[in-house]
């Protein structure tokens, strides 16, 4: 027993995003993964970023002030390291790091700013330990958030593609929703953003044999699509979305106010108002890849950051 006490260690990761922040706090074993405390604050950090390229005074203050409250529990949880990344809205911000700085001085974590890059291997680390899967089968995992959205293409076992796209809940947003409930042509135009992104790629003819979405747009259309009651998302993790619940959920969200959508069983209050755009978003995806079902996953960077400490920090 004491050997095996040993080997246990407290790790705490951190992901800071357009949207949301989130942290895990899980004792580690060997390749065991135990978690023991979810923490989740929608602060819109990416709030102006895509219209001004610089962080929101109001947003970046919440987001440092949660990160210190998610940090201090961390360490009373006994969290013996602390790994945190912060992707799209602070890889866009002028002012990025700054707010990095005062980071470190206020909580004493060394905030990294990912890339899309790095951003897509921690959510294929996190997919392919999170739900068991051969990482040689073909498939593509999705990444929805505030800023971006990140694809990994998996096929015949040799290095993922990986790629970041410039549309995210916020940023569509932002830029093209002006009415409640969304007009038409708004709606039109956001299909059309997303559409544009992955005609670029050139991945046209890439039939996944899974699609796995990954984090909290993906699961809250879960959760709506399927009357979901639980504030706990993390139990909808593995859950089989059909491609028709994707189009049927998307298209509700768009005909709701706000308001309405607060209501909806399975939402966050916080992602009511920008759930159009991240609806959107995976409609646009599972139909350009003629996915039949979307495997969903409420295990992101955060896990991937685990992982990949699991993995020597690589």
């Amino acid at each position: 027993m004491a050997g095996n006490e040993r080997a246990t260690k407290t790790v705490a990761a951190l992901d800071v995003g357009s949207n949301t922040v989130l942290m895990l706090v899980a004792d580690v074993s060997g390749a065991a993964v135990r978690p023991l405390s979810e923490m989740l604050r929608i602060t819109r950090l990416g709030r102006g970023v895509d219209r001004a390229g610089m962080l929101d005074p109001t947003a970046a203050a919440l987001t440092l002030d949660t990160i210190c409250e998610f940090v201090d529990k961390a360490r009373a949880l006994g969290a013996q390291k602390i790994l945190a990344a912060g992707t799209a809205a602070l890889r866009d911000a002028r002012n990025g790091p700054e707010f990095i700085e005062q980071v470190r001085r206020r909580s004493g974590v060394a905030l990294e700013i990912i890339s899309g890059q790095t951003e897509a291997q921690l959510n294929f680390l996190a997919a392919v330990h999170g739900l068991g899967i051969d990482p040689a089968e073909p498939m593509l995992i999705v990444d929805i958030g505030g800023g971006s959205t990140e694809l990994i293409r998996c096929e015949g076992g040799g290095p993922p593609a990986m790629v970041s796209l410039q549309v995210g809940s916020v940023r569509l947003t932002e830029r093209f929703i002006r009415h409640d409930p969304p007009t038409s042509e708004e709606q039109a135009r956001i299909y059309a953003a997303v559409k544009q992104q992955l005609e670029r790629l050139g991945w046209k003819d890439f039939r996944p044999r899974r699609l796995i979405g990954v984090a909290g747009t993906v699961t809250t259309v879960a959760a709506v699509a399927s009357g979901w009651h639980s504030p706990d998302h993390s139990a909808i993790h593995g859950y089989q979305l059909t491609k028709k619940q994707v189009a049927d959920t998307a298209r509700l969200f768009f005909g709701l106010t706000v308001e309405q959508r607060k209501q909806l069983p399975g939402m966050i209050a916080g992602r009511a108002d920008v759930i159009c755009a991240g609806g959107a978003i995976l409609d646009c995806i599972v139909e350009s890849f003629s996915a039949a079902t979307v495997t969903v996953s409420d295990q992101g960077v955060r896990w991937g950051l685990v992982y990949r400490e699991l993995q020597g920090g690589t």
